[in-house]
Order: C-alpha cells, then structure tokens, then sequence
C-alpha cells in the first residue's frame, strides 16, 4: 500500500513539472506573440497613414516569431511576410524579398488584400528583371486577391499592369482591349492616368511610336510629370530620329529621376542623339551611364536570382511525405485487419462447414417438401383445368345458355360465371375490358359459336373478327391463344 501511494505521489510531481514547463513555455511564446503581432498592427496603422514601417530589426523578430506560430495566425504570418518583404526588397535584397513573400503566399490567410499586395510585389520584381510572362501571372493572382478583396481600385490598377505586361509580351490588342474594359468600369482619376501612361507604353512597344508620343504628351494635360512619360517622349522621338526633342525630353529626365532604368536610356540618348559642340559633357553622360549599367548588371543577376525562387515554387511538386506516411499507416493497419480477418476466418470455417452441412440436410428436406407441393400443386391444376373444360362443355350443351348465365344482367351474369369458373370475372377486370370484352371471352371460354357471339354479345358480323383482335391485345396474347390464356388465368 505504502509502495502504491509513493508511485502515485511520484507520477502528482511528474505532471506538476510537465505541466510547469507547458506553462512557461506558453508565456514566453505568447510574449513573444504578442510582441510580434504589436509590430504587424503598427506596421498596418503607419500604412494607413501612407507611411512605410522601416525597423528592420523589429520585422525580422517578428517574422521570425509568426512564421512558427502561422498554422495558428495564418493572417498576422502573411502581414508580416508584407511588410518584411517589401523591407528587403528596398534594402536591395530581392532574392530574400522573394522568399518571404513566397512563404506570405503559402499561408492560410484569407486576407485576400494582403495577398494581392505580396503577389504585386511579387510581379515587380519579376517586371524589374524582365521575366514578363511570370510578372503577368502574378498581376492575374493579384487581381483575382484583389477581386476577391472587394478593393476595386487595386482590382483595376492590377487589370492595367496586366495590359502593361501584354504590351511587352507583343500582344498589343489584347492590352489595348483590356484598357478599354476598364476605363469603362472605373472612374478613379489616378486610375485613369495610369491607363493612358499605359497605351502609351503598348503604342511605343507595337513600335508606333506617333501614338506613343500622342498618349505621352496627355500625361502632361492630366498633370502627370512622373519621369515615365518624359522618357516615352524621349526614347519615342529617338527611334523616329528627331534628335532634338530627344535630348530636350532626356535631360528633363536625368536631375529628377532616380531610377536607374530611367537614368540608363535617358543616358544613352543624351550620348549618342546629342549633337551639341560640349563633347564633354557627352563624355560624362557615357561615363555616367557606364557605371548605371555595372549597377543594373548586379541588379538584374538578383533579381534572376529572385524569379528563379518563384519558378521554382511554381513548378515543384507538393511535399507529399506526410501523404506518403499516412498511406503507409493506412496500408499497415489494412494489412493488419486482412490478416485478422483471415485467421478469424480459419477459425470459424470449421464450425462454418458444420452449419453448412446441418443447412444442406435442411435445405435437401425443404426441396423434397417443394417438389412435393408442386406436384400437388400441379395436380390441383391439373383438377381445376378438368373441372372447368366439364362446366364449359355442360354450359355449351345447355338448352337455354341465356337463362343459366343470367345473360341480361351483367352483374349477375359475373356472379354466376365467377361461381361456376374460379372467379374468372375477377381475373379478367385487372386487364381493364369492356362489358362486351367481358362477355367475349366468356363465350370463348364456353367454346361458343360466331353465330352465339354475335347474338349474345350483340356484336355486328363483320367487325367480330377485328373486335377478337383488340381484345386479344388487350390480354397481351392473339385470338389463336385466347382460350388458352383464359384458361391460364383461371388455373
């Protein structure tokens, strides 16, 4: 007894101690949580705000806490992966960028609208690196997010960086369709300046470059002075060899711009299109530009390095090991319940075989008790045939067959032919016959004459024949077989 109560007391201070540990570690994670979901909620009030959260220290830690936790807090994983992704992907570090926001897409949010942002982001950098067939993709997901989100206005900035991409893929109608679908459907100002940036961009593409020029300088009369429109202008006059609007709109690009694509084309056509006597000034375009490209150069290998990342996640298989685990416990325990089921088997197969004898003596004795009932089922058959090819012939010799049957009076006529035939009035109504029907085929039965059959019935001479037929076919038989298969009825 003494032994019993130390094991008791022992297993008590075992569950204290697990339970101890349970709770620590749940306090420290949940500090941990919360610390980490107090930097997404910051990090979405200063987005309202239109401010960027820049503690990258803070967004790691707290990256790194929810990504541990995202089976639980789907929605604060996805933020974070946000947030952290569009940190590095400014701190010039897209592969890493691109890997969070794949880990972002992975997740089981429903926030469809921090989706949509992750898979934009996603296509920038994709567009950036000019993987123009993965940036499309990602724009149709981030509409669909978007969609989903009810946030039509993102929804239709998606659509338009959709046509951006067709126009470089060289599919110029479907861009300029797509353009049209949605300054139909939307009405935001901002929303309008980027399509037309955008038809800009498709026309400059399809190499029509008036076009481009034409949407370009509506820029300007929509307020629009984004360097994008004044280096269209510049690269468009350009390839049309006007030299001089070339350089005037490029070196309206050059001191506001800090995008090294801008800088790099704006750059080159101050280099080669400029024909003023300052060649020095030309020459330090061209070193200037040489150093932009070195940048663009290590800019491109990340970025291909990035949607490397992507293609990757796009097209490798799903990891399967726990559907490959759980196949083989299934396999295992149905392996098992076969082998069980088989020794059962064994074992109940000798009484089994002692039923089955016991059966077939039963079964041996039932079939000798059926053969006899059928047999005298068929000698009662055989009897009620006999009796009733006798009543027949002795109502056929009958003196005055009117009277016996009560002929006038069809329900006493039934009555008596129910009585002297084994009820065959009764058999012969389930076929759904006419009073006429009814008295016809009691006259076949009784082996009657036409002639009888056309005074009895009454019935026209002419028409007997056919009329046989159709109740013939209403029986399911032919007017050969009737008698017979009145007969049939009655036995």
């Amino acid at each position: 007894m003494l032994y019993l109560c130390r094991m008791i007391a022992k297993r008590h201070i075992l569950l204290l101690l697990l339970l101890t540990a349970g709770l620590l570690l749940t306090g420290c994670s949940s500090r941990a949580l919360r610390e980490a979901q107090g930097v997404v909620a910051e990090a979405d009030s200063l987005r309202a705000e239109g401010v960027a959260y820049t503690d990258s220290m803070a967004l790691a830690e707290a990256y790194n806490t929810l990504e541990k936790w995202q089976y639980l807090y789907p929605t604060d994983y996805a933020r974070v992966c946000y947030y952290y992704g569009r940190l590095l992907r400014n701190n010039d570090d897209p592969v890493a960028a691109m890997q969070v926001f794949i880990n972002g897409t992975h997740s089981r949010s429903k926030d469809y609208h921090i989706l949509g942002r992750i898979y934009s982001n996603m296509a920038n950098m994709c567009r950036l690196g000019d993987y123009h067939d993965d940036a499309y993709e990602m724009y149709q997901c981030s509409a669909e997010k978007f969609h989903n989100a009810g946030d039509s206005l993102l929804y239709y900035y998606a659509l338009n960086n959709m046509a951006f991409e067709m126009a470089e893929l060289g599919k110029k109608e479907e861009a300029l369709d797509l353009l049209s679908i949605i300054s139909t459907l939307c009405s935001d100002d901002a929303v309008l300046v980027k399509i037309v940036e955008t038809r800009a961009i498709t026309y400059f593409y399809a190499q029509q470059y008036d076009s481009a020029i034409y949407f370009a300088k509506q820029l300007y009369q929509l307020g629009n002075t984004e360097p994008t429109g004044i280096l269209l202008c510049a690269r468009a006059y350009s390839f049309l060899g006007v030299k001089d609007s070339a350089v005037y709109y490029a070196k309206q690009v050059v001191p506001i711009s800090q995008d090294l694509f801008h800088l790099n084309n704006a750059l080159y056509i101050l280099t080669n299109d400029d024909d003023d006597k300052d060649k020095e000034s030309i020459r330090q375009a061209a070193a200037d530009r040489a150093d932009i490209q070195k940048l663009l150069e290590i800019r491109q290998g990340k970025l291909a390095q990035a949607v490397q990342l992507l293609e990757q996640d796009l097209t490798r298989k799903p990891d399967r090991r726990w559907l490959y685990i759980g196949v083989a416990v299934v396999l295992f325990i149905g392996s098992c319940s076969i082998l069980y089921y088989i020794w059962r088997k064994r074992k109940q197969h000798r009484h089994i075989v002692k039923e089955l004898h016991e059966k077939e003596k039963v079964h041996t004795q039932l079939q000798k008790t059926i053969t006899n009932l059928s047999q005298l089922h068929e000698n009662q058959h055989l009897q009620i045939q006999e009796d009733v090819e006798n009543t027949c012939l002795l109502l056929h010799n009958s003196s005055d067959l009117l009277a016996e049957l009560k002929w006038y009076n069809y329900e006493e006529m039934c009555s008596v032919v129910n009585l002297r035939l084994y009820g065959i009035i009764d058999r012969l109504n389930a076929y759904s016959l006419s009073e006429k029907e009814i008295r016809l085929c009691v006259l076949i039965l009784l082996r009657a004459s036409t002639q009888q059959m056309v005074d009895m019935i009454p019935y026209a001479y002419s028409g007997l024949g056919k009329f046989k037929y159709t109740t013939a076919r209403k029986l399911g038989t032919n007017t050969t077989n009737i008698r017979t298969f009145i007969l049939n009825l009655i036995g």
